[in-house]
């Protein structure tokens, strides 16, 4: 990976050596959590060619930190398990790496993703219908949130709303709404990019730590057919 886009709390290599040094003392469930997320990892730091690629396979791998059983979770929404996996590893990170991240490397960048429109999951709902005042209402609003969270430098709130902006551009990305490589959303992917290239791995770092944590039953566990 090229060295602007370099992960700053270790790659790869680094996590899967961890998580051999450690896993004999992890719950299974955890621990597959943490190889698939793992596996994933590895399969976006071969694209550093590729932003639209890497931020699928980093998207997946984030994925697979907090995917849980919707039957144990009351079929909690995404925005829902946003919200309790941010202030899980937010309180956790003791090095206050997340807040580094944040509020110090990738601050414009963060700007950035946070007033653009078009990764504005409701620009889309609601401007569709002919009213935009209704979707920039709500996208002021949001600033608004986010500017109190600026000063209060809280970082969860942060997140879970760069994340939202995020998963919009999954979505557009996934589901074939964008031009691979395309030069209209650029801009948005290659900021995306850069941010979960960086807190992805230190999000796994931060559960490697923490393993006896209560990361939720795992999703599709692996079942013994034999």
């Amino acid at each position: 990976m090229n060295s602007e886009n370099s992960t700053i709390h270790g790659d790869f290599e680094a996590l899967k050596t961890r998580h051999r040094e450690l896993r004999e003392n992890f719950d299974e469930s955890f621990s597959i959590r943490i190889h698939r997320a793992l596996s994933w990892l590895e399969r976006a730091e071969k694209e550093a060619d590729d932003a639209d690629a890497a931020f699928i396979f980093y998207w997946i791998s984030f994925n697979a930190n907090y995917s849980i059983d919707r039957a144990s979770s009351n079929r909690m929404s995404e925005g829902q398990q946003f919200r309790d996996f941010f202030n899980l590893v937010t309180r956790l990170d003791k090095s206050n790496s997340l807040y580094a991240i944040v509020w110090e490397r990738f601050a414009q960048e963060i700007r950035s993703l946070l007033n653009n429109e078009y990764i504005y999951a409701n620009f889309w709902h609601i401007s569709q219908k002919g009213d935009a005042d209704d979707w920039q209402k709500g996208f002021q609003e949001t600033r608004d949130i986010v500017n109190r969270a600026l000063v209060a430098k809280n970082t969860v709130v942060i997140l879970q709303i760069l994340f939202s902006r995020l998963y919009t551009l999954r979505n557009q990305l996934v589901h074939g709404n964008s031009t691979w490589n395309g030069a209209v959303n650029r801009q948005q992917v290659n900021d995306g990019y850069k941010l979960i290239s960086n807190l992805q791995p230190l999000f796994l770092s931060i559960m490697l730590d923490n393993p006896d944590e209560n990361w939720g039953e795992l999703a599709f566990p692996i079942v013994n057919m034999s």
